[in-house]
């Protein structure tokens, strides 16, 4: 029996299918399903080291769509990225057997848990990531479902001995309305998506509604440097919940109630000091970047809520070594070095440029970047432009389209005919060794974008070592 059965909710006499079980967010719900006693397949295109890890678990998979994959007693399972054309979801629909989205069946998962919710258009996943692995240095041990690879879990999921759940809360469907969060951590409340919402008004108030979601006497963490964050934060309080909110004040909107002063950005880490009311705390992180100690001011308030020492909580934080394709080393070849990155909204690309300038020095910073989203494209290309400048060099491939089709006229040109040197080279693999021939010593690349650019790390790799033969 696992420890989550052990709590007294338990599907032991229910049956899950989960549709591109494959994905890193999916495949989280499939372990915390399996773990409360459910039976669970599913199905995705490829097959990877995360199918693997489930067959080991216990969890029937198969390579492709194919409507004999789908018991017939089976709930099914969805994100918003399966199609209605995809076979098995066709099948399901034909014989009306239950189709539910995957908030919903990790919400159902997380049933009689205290249940932390990580939102924000950007930073949710390094923030539960690091709140998660701070928790559990601590001896709270929560269970976790994360959209990345957290090394000292080896995936994106843990099962806990704790009663704490802390999730990933996504904004890009509004599937985040399927919880009822007894902690919520807003990170930033930055437009993203408007593909789906029409405007910066309509995007922000999903997020109101989101915080309606708490629980009673739950509370919202927002981020007092981000405008919506502090707005959202304002509304929530006029609304009767409680909210802290956290930042520099020179940096901030409104005064925050956890006060970060002192940062100091190095290579290899960050420091700061904490204030919030009586509680201090001298902060060092095992990761670079500015955007991380505000992450970190986040995870400390959501420990000191769960009832953690501020001070155990502080030390806890310092374990915390990033998650997998958040500015990650992929590799080193003498003084050069490999760097992957998901970021794929312009906030994000410039924290990520700005923390490898930190960490190049005086050496120089590459990246290769693959828009995501052809709506995103057309809509940010301006804002990715600016972002990007940051590098050296830029390398921009073709849009990676995901869930969408190609919009006539929006290509990746919009953004490379905006940066002075940039290239676009359509074939990502071409685009990566073309700028590692960029990347003199003490030099690094960054390959960024939160589609297949991931792959074509070891492209680089292999140019430096031919370098270093010739």
């Amino acid at each position: 029996m696992t420890n989550l059965e052990s709590g007294g909710f338990n599907l032991n006499d229910r049956s899950f299918h989960l549709i591109g079980i494959g994905g890193a967010g999916m495949s989280v719900v499939a372990e915390l399903l399996a773990s409360r006693g459910a039976r669970v397949s599913g199905s995705d295109q490829a097959n990877s080291q995360l199918l693997s890890r489930l067959a080991d678990l216990g969890v029937e998979v198969f390579v492709g769509h194919h409507e004999a994959n789908v018991a017939p007693e089976a709930t099914v399972v969805v994100s918003t990225a399966i199609r209605e054309s995809n076979p098995e979801l066709m099948i399901a629909r034909q014989r009306g057997q239950e189709v539910i989205h995957r908030s919903q069946a990790l919400a159902l998962a997380a049933t009689g848990m205290s249940f932390i919710a990580v939102a924000g258009a950007h930073g949710k996943t390094t923030t539960s990531g690091m709140l998660s692995v701070a928790l559990r240095e601590a001896g709270a041990d929560p269970s976790v479902a994360v959209g990345g690879v957290i090394p000292q879990f080896g995936s994106g999921a843990h099962l806990g001995k704790g009663d704490v759940v802390v999730a990933e809360a996504d904004e890009s469907d509004g599937s985040f309305l399927n919880y009822s969060p007894s902690i919520e951590i807003v990170t930033n409340v930055e437009p993203d998506h408007l593909d789906r919402y029409a405007s910066r008004e309509a995007f922000e108030e999903i997020f109101v509604e989101f915080a309606d979601r708490l629980v009673e006497d739950g509370l919202l963490i927002a981020c007092g440097e981000d405008e919506g964050a502090s707005r959202l934060a304002s509304i929530a309080r006029a609304r009767g919940h409680r909210v802290m909110t956290y930042g520099r004040p020179e940096h901030c909107w409104a005064t925050p109630d956890l006060v970060v002063r002192d940062v100091e950005v190095l290579p290899d880490g960050a420091r700061a000091q904490f204030t919030w009311g009586d509680e201090k705390a001298k902060i060092c992180l095992a990761v670079p970047g500015q955007h991380n100690v505000l992450n970190a001011a986040a995870a400390w308030a959501a420990g000191i809520e769960c009832g953690v020492d501020a001070g155990k909580m502080a030390a806890a934080l310092s374990s915390f070594t990033g998650v997998g394709r958040r500015f990650e080393l992929r590799g080193q070849i003498g003084s050069r070095r490999l760097f992957d990155d998901y970021a794929h909204h312009p906030t994000e690309v410039a924290a990520a440029i700005a923390q490898a300038r930190v960490v190049a020095g005086r050496g120089s910073v590459a990246v290769v970047f693959q828009p995501h989203l052809y709506s995103r494209t057309r809509i940010f290309a301006d804002r990715f432009a600016q972002a990007l400048s940051g590098a050296d060099h830029v390398v921009v491939t073709d849009v990676y389209g995901a869930r969408e089709d190609p919009e006539p006229g929006v290509d990746a040109t919009l953004i490379s005919r905006k940066i002075n040197g940039c290239l676009h080279i359509g074939d990502m693999n071409e685009a990566v060794r073309y700028a590692a021939g960029l990347v003199e010593e003490d030099g690094l690349l960054i390959t960024m974008g939160a589609g297949s650019i991931t792959s074509c790390g070891d492209e680089a790799l292999a140019c430096w070592r031919e370098q270093g033969n010739a």
